[in-house]
């Protein structure tokens, strides 16, 4: 297949190489184009612009930071995307604006697929994220190659939009235990007991999890690389609180985590692991 990847972040250039890598025919394109251009040494082309990736792909997957980039490009790409083409959106931008992308494609004649993804760095480099795939039955049967090359597992929804309320039932939860991670390792170390002993007393049990220790080694080492950004965090946060209250969900702890997020990305911890958030718990009130 021709796949056209539109934003190649931390996300979206091990995606694309693993498209490279299972065969197909991929052009990347991203609004910095230094951090498309080692995608080169893949065998990936790299375009100039949204139109010249798109020309001739069969799957245009975009995977951009926010809705509003994603609609920006989508109005570029549109309009020199073939007849058959698909547009799979893969980016985290929330119930209203998936609803305005399913528009866009309808209006352009194309079939969309919304297929926002679990995982961050890691699991995309290695080709095991959990794809959540909504849409038409035709559309995504010609994803699935592009499923399979990133992913290790895809649930199969339902129509558009579908993908996008899951993902952010998910990131509601991993937010809300990033941010119980965060005040749990920061109050062990204030009573004097270290991150070590908290979780020695929940090993092996209901209550221990991977993702929390996980987590609090991050927090242990603030050289640690960045898996998902906090500023993107703090951005999901938003996205969970707004779908909540369109719902009629009263989501008191998403609101809380959403507000904690946002304070962290305003203090200048935008660019670091959503695990920096400690930082702020660790610092004390004020």
């Amino acid at each position: 297949m021709v796949v056209a990847v539109l934003g190649t972040g931390i996300m979206g250039a091990p995606m694309a190489r693993n498209l490279a890598r299972a065969g197909h025919d991929v052009r990347a394109w991203n609004r910095s184009r230094t951090r498309a251009e080692p995608l080169a040494a893949d065998g990936i082309d790299v375009a100039t612009a949204p139109a010249e990736a798109v020309d001739g792909a069969d799957v245009v997957l975009t995977m951009l930071s926010a809705a509003d980039a994603v609609l920006a490009v989508a109005a570029e790409a549109l309009p020199a995307m073939r007849d058959d083409a698909v547009w799979l959106q893969s980016s985290t931008i929330g119930i209203d604006a998936t609803d305005r992308a399913l528009e866009l494609a309808r209006a352009r004649g194309v079939e969309f697929v919304d297929a926002p993804v679990l995982g961050t760095k890691a699991p995309a480099e290695a080709g095991q994220l959990i794809v959540l795939a909504s849409g038409p039955v035709t559309a995504l049967e010609r994803c699935r190659p592009v499923f399979e090359a990133i992913g290790a597992r895809t649930l199969e929804l339902g129509d558009a939009g579908a993908g996008t309320r899951l993902k952010l039932v998910v990131n509601g939860w991993v937010l809300g235990v990033t941010q119980a991670t965060a005040e749990t390792v920061a109050l062990a170390e204030a009573l004097g007991l270290g991150a070590e002993r908290f979780f020695e007393a929940v090993e092996g049990g209901p209550l221990d999890l991977a993702y929390a220790r996980a987590k609090a080694a991050v927090m242990a080492d603030e050289n640690a690389p960045t898996s998902f950004g906090l500023a993107l965090a703090a951005k999901d946060g938003a996205l969970v609180v707004e779908a909540a209250e369109q719902a009629g969900a009263d989501v008191p702890l998403a609101r809380a985590v959403a507000g904690r997020l946002r304070e962290g990305a305003e203090a200048g911890l935008g660019d670091e692991d959503m695990a920096a958030t400690y930082r702020l718990s660790r610092a004390g009130p004020g």
